[in-house]
């Protein structure tokens, strides 16, 4: 368990897209709480409401996206927190950026194409530092390229003339230009090679340590969550079905979901292993199956599995630790 404080806490928060009877629920009744400088990781399936979450925290849900419930609380250094959700578009406005601010996934459609490097991030700083002078956002501009290991004499460039992983950087770039608290990263490296991804997460990492941010990094691939986060959660269907330490997460998966995740891709190190994957497909949001919704798929189901929905809980003499499975319902 870290001891460090929370800089976010987020408590039972509700997400649909659509209203009424067919109203979508994306995400279900979470709760996850972000300490002051960890990596928090958010992994799961495609469809699982990893990127709804984020959006939701954000408050930049596309219609037809609603939420139905809960609350988004920042802490700052000083002073009460925030509950996000009550902000009023001004509030919004100073406070998303400055305090958090959302890496999102493909930067080619991120990046405005017919502005230069230099445009789009002097920009975020005339809007949110009027105080400066055009020289000192041209500066700042070439000290955020700097921090992401790019030349300033690609301030000049358009985005179809840097590589992918250049204009990932960019935007990462973008993201601390106003020096927030979290970063959110909504699989920031999905069309990268291996070898451009794990650069690019070191360095942030190494930014991470420098300019002391707290991170949650969303991603289909858990094994980079298990080398570069320090808690995980698990997210299916909408919901967090199991949360815990990276390491812990990695030695042993309490759920059976987290451990097909993790029986997906090849082990990099020790004895070779049989990969045994996950068996059929996500559920569909708009028809979800009775009890748990990983039940369908799951090799240890049994009786009360396909009755009743279990609840996030802490397992028995494993500190820190939560699952939502009828195999750990002490809790």
């Amino acid at each position: 368990m870290t001891s460090t404080p929370p800089v976010l806490e987020i408590s039972g928060l509700n997400v649909n897209y659509g209203l009424g009877a067919k109203a979508v629920h994306a995400v279900r009744d979470i709760d996850l709480t972000l300490h002051r400088g960890e990596v928090l990781g958010l992994a799961g399936e495609s469809g699982s409401g990893k990127s709804t979450l984020a959006y939701a925290v954000t408050r930049l849900l596309p219609p037809p996206g609603v939420i139905t419930g809960g609350e988004v609380r920042y802490h700052p250094r000083t002073g009460q927190p925030i509950d996000i959700l009550d902000l009023d578009p001004e509030g919004l406005r100073a406070f998303r950026w400055s305090e958090i601010s959302l890496v999102f996934q493909g930067a080619m459609n991120s990046l405005n194409p017919v502005h230069t490097v230099r445009s789009q991030l002097t920009d975020v700083l005339k809007a949110h530092r009027p105080d400066l002078t055009g020289a000192q956002r041209q500066d700042r501009a070439a000290e955020l390229l700097a921090l992401v290991g790019i030349s300033a004499d690609r301030l000049g460039s358009y985005p179809h003339q840097l590589s992918g992983g250049m204009r990932q950087r960019v935007m990462i770039a973008m993201a601390l230009a106003l020096d927030p608290e979290i970063v959110i990263l909504d699989e920031p490296t999905t069309a990268l090679d291996v070898v451009m991804q794990r650069q690019i997460l070191k360095q942030l990492v190494r930014l991470r340590n420098e300019l002391d941010f707290s991170v949650v990094f969303i991603t289909h691939d858990i094994s980079l969550l298990i080398e570069f986060s320090d808690r995980i959660a698990i997210m299916y269907g909408g919901r967090v079905v199991e949360e815990a330490a990276a390491r812990e997460i990695y030695r042993t998966a309490h759920h059976p979901y987290s451990h097909g995740l993790l029986h997906s891709f090849p082990a990099l190190h020790g004895p070779r292993r049989e990969l045994t994957g996950i068996p059929g497909s996500p559920p569909d949001l708009t028809a979800m199956p009775s009890g748990c919704a990983f039940h369908p798929r799951c090799p240890k189901a049994f009786e009360p599995c396909a009755q009743r929905v279990p609840t996030l809980g802490p397992v028995p003499a494993d500190d820190g630790r939560t699952v939502a499975c009828w195999l750990h319902a002490d809790h």
